[in-house]
């Protein structure tokens, strides 16, 4: 399943995933917290690595096209900074792919996702505003002709998603 035309991730068996330099697993593990808030963060990073700048925006270019990275960026406390939404949609399976593309053309989709449930394409939206985050919505729905469903975060809870890697 090609990601760019279906906005879906590819799923890789184990056996298919390469491997990783050591420079690519320590950007993985040391920078998943406390990446430098400065002008030139990939500068830093290389000097702390003792290698070029160059270096490490390919070694993360690298870890983007293989789909190992697919954001580099900060994450904010929900509604401190614009306005975001879970959304969920019934699609049936022969276009799952095709509503996902729909879904995915939209610049405030950040990603969304097939599950194994009656509504099984999920998507987060992101906008400056909440009317912003609805109107996408809307638009989803018009361009797909089916449901979107809005799940507003009723509670927030603060997960840590860093993970370790061998």
């Amino acid at each position: 399943m090609d990601m760019e035309k279906t906005g879906l991730p590819e799923r890789l068996p184990h056996q298919d995933v390469p491997r990783l330099s050591t420079l690519e697993k320590r950007l993985l593990n040391e920078y998943q917290h406390g990446f430098p808030l400065i002008q030139e963060p990939y500068a830093a990073i290389a000097g702390e690595m003792n290698v070029s700048e160059d270096v490490v925006l390919e070694a993360l270019e690298r870890l983007q096209t293989l789909g190992i990275v697919n954001r580099i960026g900060p994450v904010f406390r929900p509604h401190t900074v614009g306005w975001s939404t879970l959304a969920a949609m019934h699609v049936p399976q022969e276009s799952i792919e095709h509503i996902a593309s729909i879904v995915s053309s939209h610049p405030q989709v950040n990603h969304n996702y097939e599950r194994e449930h009656e509504l099984n394409l999920w998507f987060v939206v992101t906008a400056l505003s909440e009317e912003e985050v609805m109107a996408t919505l809307g638009q989803i729905a018009e361009q797909t002709g089916l449901e979107v469903i809005d799940l507003p975060m009723l509670e927030s809870f603060h997960i840590d998603l860093g993970f370790a890697l061998p």
